[in-house]
């Protein structure tokens, strides 16, 4: 049996109708760039997160830079984030010049350990850039009750977190990227809600905010041709646009069908020594994007999956502080022991909607087979 890491066919070949009337209609009206599919998905995204705007760029990457360069995570200014992340949490500091200070992640989450964050934060401090990773959000009560102490900005990364939500200490549940000054959404295909090809979005409550990440993705203008600042060219395609409309209406529909494989997998996989299973911490909503385990001897149980034709990814293989492109930040080697244990263990295995009951199975079966040895 062969078992895809994640695979768009299936879900492609059960909604094909709607995927290709949608992309069709654009095509034959020829509006490519910012077209009413654009707004109409803006729109969508705001009814659904509860944020007040919504704006959508080429990439979560692009929205992570865009909103970096609005909040001042620049010009030696100090952000706080994690080392546990993909490259983009921190290269969208780096790249404005902006000092990544980083610090040290929960075992048991993989979040950013908030209790280590207050003592970082000095008169250079700007921001705050939690990540919602794989499938549970930062404790959002404690950053952003820095955040208002030490009057420094919020940026939350929720590439990973669409359909999550944080209730903490408040008597309702908040989506994720709503609860910061700015949040940000990837829509890369293998994402809980993920199109066709790149695309982001940026949402915020400040109107502010919002009309300053409007201006940035189209070269900073206020108006055509008409510059107020130094932006980009980043705008969510509005082909993708209609993609991500259709599988919008469907959402709430894959996040169960991911919770019920992850269930499985906890089910199946829970009794196994050499395997541990991160916990979901804090009153939120989590949703299971990524399902990871650690794992004993974790390569080599990855060559066993990939002899199986079982496919896996490992997110992440080596911290941030340890990457060459880094080296310049002087961190070395046993400065984050558990971002640095977690990467020699984590492994990720496949869930999507569309997998089967059997196929979950299987890989269960193959993993323990592994370890009876």
């Amino acid at each position: 049996m062969k078992i895809d890491f994640y695979t768009s066919k299936r879900e492609y070949d059960e909604k094909r109708v709607e995927f290709d009337k949608v992309i069709s209609n654009i095509i034959q009206k020829g509006n490519f760039i910012l077209g009413e599919e654009v707004k109409a998905f803006e729109s969508d995204i705001e009814k659904y997160t509860g944020a007040k705007y919504a704006i959508g760029v080429a990439s979560g990457t692009d929205a992570l830079v865009i909103t970096s360069d609005i909040l001042g995570f620049k010009d030696g200014n100090e952000v706080i984030t994690s080392p546990f992340t993909f490259l983009a949490s921190a290269s969208c500091i780096a790249r404005h010049n902006g000092k990544l200070v980083f610090v040290d992640i929960d075992e048991e989450t993989f979040s950013i350990d908030v209790s280590k964050i207050e003592e970082k934060i000095n008169h250079k401090t700007v921001g705050i850039l939690p990540i919602h990773l794989f499938n549970q959000m930062a404790d959002m009560d404690k950053i952003m009750e820095l955040s208002n102490r030490y009057n420094i900005r919020v940026l939350e990364d929720a590439a990973e977190a669409f359909g999550m939500g944080w209730k903490g200490n408040s008597d309702t549940y908040k989506h994720s990227g709503t609860i910061g000054h700015y949040g940000v959404f990837s829509f890369f295909p293998t994402k809980t809600l993920g199109g066709y090809g790149d695309g982001g979005m940026i949402v915020t409550n400040d109107e502010k905010l919002a009309e300053l990440a409007k201006s940035y993705r189209v070269h900073g203008a206020s108006k055509k041709y008409h510059y107020d600042h130094i932006g980009y060219n980043s705008r969510l395609d509005t082909l993708q646009a209609a993609v991500l409309s259709v599988k919008l209406k469907y959402i709430d529909e894959a996040i169960i069908k991911r919770e019920e494989i992850a269930k499985l997998y906890i089910e199946r996989l829970s009794d196994c020594e050499y395997i541990k299973i991160p916990k979901i911490r804090g009153e939120q909503q989590g949703v299971y994007y990524v399902f990871n385990i650690l794992a004993k001897d974790r390569d080599g149980l990855a060559d066993h999956l990939k002899k199986n034709q079982i496919g896996y990814s490992i997110y992440y293989p080596m911290p941030l502080h340890m990457q060459k492109c880094f080296n310049y930040l002087g961190y070395k080697e046993g400065d984050f022991p558990i971002a640095e244990k977690v990467s020699k263990e984590v492994i990720a295995l496949p869930i999507y909607p569309e997998i089967k009951k059997d196929e979950v199975e299987y890989v269960c079966e193959t993993i323990l087979q592994y370890y009876k040895k």
